[in-house]
């Protein structure tokens, strides 16, 4: 089988490490409110990391011959029963057999996924002898494809990879499509898996997890349900503001970042409301490519560590979750870094021209809370099952949670509970 050209943690991360982010400088990572311009804007080393992307209308028919130049001659399709009924995987499958490929489909992956259906997927890869994996998917799907490829590469259980660089030899070669607009997992080094015995979400991470082949067709998105276009648009535009503000931001990833969060908010109603509105889709789908490209290289906050518990404790759809939390979280790292909410905000169309960062933070809270009601999220976790039990809860298993490594404002385990209860 083909090996890849880097491991897990050859390198080095792009922005972080459990200690501090890589890549800027000590002044950066401690810099509080009032640190001059110039000193917070300055990078350190950047690493920008990102796939082969192949994008736009049909592109799905070069799934074949992106497979073949991975080296692929059984590729493993992983997938869930809704992407296989609605006819993505047919197509996929033909594209595959037209260049020669011998492909194998595996479709029992849920919302979330758990450790037992990674173990079973990967115990169906071995019997099969396949090589190159495929996700085609939503985020669910491809981070069980990803779950896959390191437990080939380096064996033991998928539970032992949580962290950062936990795995250290080399993986199969990875092809990803989305089939929805914002998990950004076909071109992240993330990798989601739900600890079935303690109810948690794990977060996986390294280098080895970026896919080798992006392939974003656009025409796919139009099968998701609205209430599954709604999560994974808030998916997208959070992804856009933590990368923005992340410890571990740089240039490269900030343009796209704001990209990302105007795009959202100029087309995610479109698509909720008109859903066959295809150029409303393709701008929806390269908000999640390029939210995507900004939170593998800067990583994001406290707001995916605090939905990545609920989402474990409670299998809630992780978007959705997002949704509600992220103006809680965007009014506590104001106070942290105000300048860099006036660029987003003005990203997101609001009128910011000679306000201050507080202010525009506030104001890109509010403008972010109508977003999501417009799309039908609730304005309360208490409405998707989250009582104030299971606070203590969901805040100490926060402070164990990667992502809240680059959050801009430290936060102990009573400011998370703090946010939690907020949310409530």
């Amino acid at each position: 089988m083909p090996g890849r050209p880097h491991v897990l943690g050859e390198g080095g991360m792009t922005a972080v490490a459990p200690e501090r982010p890589l890549g800027r400088s000590d002044h950066h990572h401690g810099r509080g409110a009032g640190a001059p311009d110039d000193a917070r804007e300055q990078p350190g080393l950047v690493k920008f990391h990102a796939p082969e992307i192949v994008f736009g209308v049909g592109s799905l028919a070069e799934a074949g011959f992106a497979a073949a130049r991975l080296g692929a001659r059984r590729p493993f399709v992983v997938t869930d029963p809704g992407i296989r009924a609605a006819g993505w995987v047919d197509e996929l499958v033909t594209h595959l057999r037209a260049a020669r490929l011998h492909p194998v489909v595996f479709d029992a992956v849920s919302p979330n996924p758990r450790d037992h259906e990674v173990r079973e997927a990967y115990a169906r890869y071995v019997d099969s002898e396949a090589d190159v994996v495929v996700g085609i998917g939503g985020g669910s799907v491809m981070d069980a494809a990803k779950a896959v490829a390191i437990l080939s590469g380096n064996g033991g259980d998928i539970l032992d990879y949580a962290g950062v660089d936990r795995a250290t030899r080399p993986i199969p070669p990875m092809l990803m499509i989305p089939s929805t607009s914002g998990t950004g997992a076909d071109v992240s080094q993330f990798c989601i898996v739900t600890d079935t015995a303690r109810s948690v979400k794990l977060t996986i991470m390294g280098r080895a997890l970026v896919p080798d082949i992006s392939v974003t067709d656009p025409r796919l998105l139009v099968t998701m349900p609205s209430e599954l276009n709604a999560a994974t648009g808030l998916d997208a535009l959070t992804h856009g503001i933590e990368s923005f503000v992340s410890l571990a931001h740089n240039p490269l990833a900030d343009s796209h970042a704001l990209n990302a969060v105007g795009l959202v908010c100029r087309h995610l109603r479109t698509t909720m409301t008109d859903p066959r509105d295809h150029a409303a889709r393709a701008k929806m789908a390269q908000a999640s490519l390029e939210a995507g490209l900004a939170f593998t290289n800067a990583i994001l906050g406290a707001t995916h560590a605090m939905s990545h518990q609920v989402g474990g404790l409670l299998d809630a759809p992780h978007g959705v979750v997002n949704g509600v939390l992220l103006p809680h979280v965007i009014r506590y790292n104001a106070r942290a870094t105000p300048d860099r909410f006036v660029d987003l905000a003005g990203a997101a169309g609001l009128d910011v021209d000679g306000v201050g960062g507080e202010r525009a933070a506030e104001l890109l809270a509010a403008h972010v809370r109508r977003l999501a009601d417009d799309v039908g999220v609730p304005d309360g976790l208490g409405a998707l099952g989250v009582t104030a039990e299971d606070v203590p809860r969901l805040a100490r298993t926060t402070l164990d949670d990667a992502c809240l490594t680059t959050n801009p404002r430290a936060a102990s385990e009573a400011d998370v509970e703090m946010l939690f209860r907020e949310a409530l």
